[in-house]
């Protein structure tokens, strides 16, 4: 099953029992994403397409002119922002990457103003809009909806791109695409991320945007992970035996200041007890997972702080100023990845290839 006919084919029950790995097919047609849903979709080559696009398309904004062509592109093309989970930073992400390629766009971020107050069920809310629009963003609480609804549509006559903004506590794939981004930036005069030290520190059990990050980094040879969490809040089975079956280096811990002198980046996430069923997370101490200023005094002097953000405690506000905090550059990064998604889903990615090498000859 390599392209969206397959998905077509298959029914939802037999779409379920397949692994993570043959789902990712399901998305793709031509090598291209028909729908973009999680972080399996993507091999290095997407990985670094991805980046060199955003790096393109920022490089085209920096000028009017630019911008202008930019915002005429994709000025045919509406999407629709279905954000019924809470959001800031992601929803703004995609509504200023859909303004920069022109693409006009619209929300629904509270069902209660919906039918679906009136009984009507997610899957035809979803199908309704699909009827007014190119593109679906989706964030939704439960994990796995934003690929029902990618099945649901490929099967109608409306067969329009979903794109995952998030989904219940297990994949948020254009969260760990910036991030990777974000990466490579930071490492571009240092050899890349490849043989890098990254640290990802907090709540790796319900922190998806590690999850999707986490895998990822198995496309990237000599790196070392290092998982640094309370009891009960470390990373999944699941990805350890992705990172195992790709023989990528790991280690699991509790002591954050035992290995800040020797990594090369720390991925800092935030205790996450909206998914407490217990009140499990009061027992944490947060400072014991946190980046103070006098923990920085025994990291490197190139190290990069990362954090997908919001933070609470995780990291003090006096290391924002800080040149090795890169949490700021992520937001502005995500925008332009989002950007380059977009351009890849509607396949128009080749006319800034197009316009760029014209730029630079």
């Amino acid at each position: 099953m390599n392209d969206a006919k397959s998905l077509a084919a298959i029914d939802w029950l037999e779409y379920q029992q397949l692994g993570e790995s043959e789902r990712a097919k399901c998305f793709q047609q031509d090598g291209n994403p028909s729908h973009l849903l999680m972080s399996q979709q993507f091999d290095r080559s997407f990985l670094d397409r991805v980046c060199d696009l955003a790096t393109r398309t920022r490089s085209i904004a920096k000028t009017r002119g630019g911008m202008i062509w930019l915002q005429d592109l994709m000025a045919e093309k509406r999407a629709m922002l279905y954000f019924v989970q809470p959001s800031t930073r992601t929803f703004l992400s995609f509504l200023a990457a859909c303004e920069i390629l022109g693409i006009k766009p619209g929300e629904v971020r509270d069902t209660s103003t919906s039918s679906e107050l009136k009984g009507e069920s997610q899957e035809d809310t979803v199908r309704t809009i699909s009827s007014y629009f190119d593109v679906i963003i989706m964030r939704h609480p439960t994990g796995g909806f934003a690929e029902r609804i990618a099945w649901m549509l490929t099967r109608s006559d409306r067969p329009i791109p979903v794109i995952n903004a998030g989904s219940g506590s297990d994949q948020h794939p254009t969260q760990a695409l910036l991030d990777v981004y974000t990466l490579q930036r930071s490492f571009e005069t240092r050899g890349g991320i490849e043989g890098k030290r990254i640290a990802f520190v907090g709540d790796l059990a319900r922190g998806r945007t590690v999850r999707s990050l986490a895998y990822l980094m198995r496309y990237y040879p000599r790196v070392h992970l290092h998982f640094i969490a309370p009891e009960g809040l470390q990373i999944g089975q699941d990805i350890l035996d992705s990172l195992n079956a790709s023989a990528v280096a790991y280690t699991l811990g509790n002591d954050l200041s035992g290995i800040l002198s020797e990594i090369d980046a720390v991925y800092m996430t935030r205790i996450q007890d909206e998914w407490d069923t217990a009140g499990e997370s009061s027992s944490v101490d947060v400072l014991d997972y946190a980046i103070t200023p006098e923990r920085l005094l025994v990291m490197k002097e190139d190290a990069v702080i990362m954090h997908p953000l919001p933070r609470r405690g995780e990291i003090s506000p006096a290391v924002d100023a800080d040149p090795r905090a890169m949490y700021w550059r992520q937001v502005r990064n995500g925008m332009w990845v989002r950007v380059a998604l977009l351009l890849l889903v509607f396949e128009r990615d080749r006319e800034v290839d197009r316009y760029f090498n014209d730029l630079t000859r």
